[in-house]
């Protein structure tokens, strides 16, 4: 296990977007799955604009499928908030897009949500039951159509084998 101070500062560095600090962390052995005091990994804490962090860090044998407390992994993180490049690397490295949050939310339905239209195209193509609905009873779809997000619910509508009539 390791030491808990070296744990928080690998998070820290991570959190900052610091690349070279946790790449110097990473070669001096810092566990990179070894959760915080919050209990995040340095995956989790990540600055989500990073996709080379993401990289180091996955490349380091970094899980891209832990959950926080929501159940929400990485990938949720990177889809809601439209990290479109940084999502490319999770999914390279593993991550899985068919993973619910406690509110069974997919990654897809965060982007569609939040109007990520990229994120959306992407996750279309990869998500096993795009139609799944949470745990409210909506799809990505009904996201996109509560939250105003008109070009996304369009997407959707449109990605073949999708049928809102079922």
């Amino acid at each position: 296990m390791a030491d808990l101070t070296e744990t928080n500062k690998l998070t820290s560095a991570s959190a900052r977007g610091d690349l070279r600090e946790v790449e110097l962390m990473i070669t001096n052995g810092a566990d990179v799955n070894q959760r915080n005091e919050y209990g995040y990994t340095a995956l989790q804490a990540m600055k989500l604009g990073c996709p080379d962090l993401a990289t180091a860090l996955l490349k380091a044998n970094a899980d891209p499928n832990v959950c926080d407390a929501l159940g929400l992994t990485v990938t949720h993180d990177a889809a809601r908030d439209g990290y479109l490049d940084t999502l490319r690397v999770l999914l390279e490295h593993g991550a899985d897009v068919n993973v619910t949050d406690s509110h069974g939310n997919l990654p897809l339905h965060l982007a569609a949500r939040e109007g990520n239209l990229d994120v959306v195209e992407l996750l279309l193509q990869r998500t096993a039951e795009p139609m799944r609905p949470n745990c409210e009873g909506s799809t990505a779809y009904d996201l996109a159509t509560s939250y105003n997000r008109p070009s996304v619910a369009r997407i959707i509508r449109d990605h073949p084998g999708i049928n809102l009539a079922q």
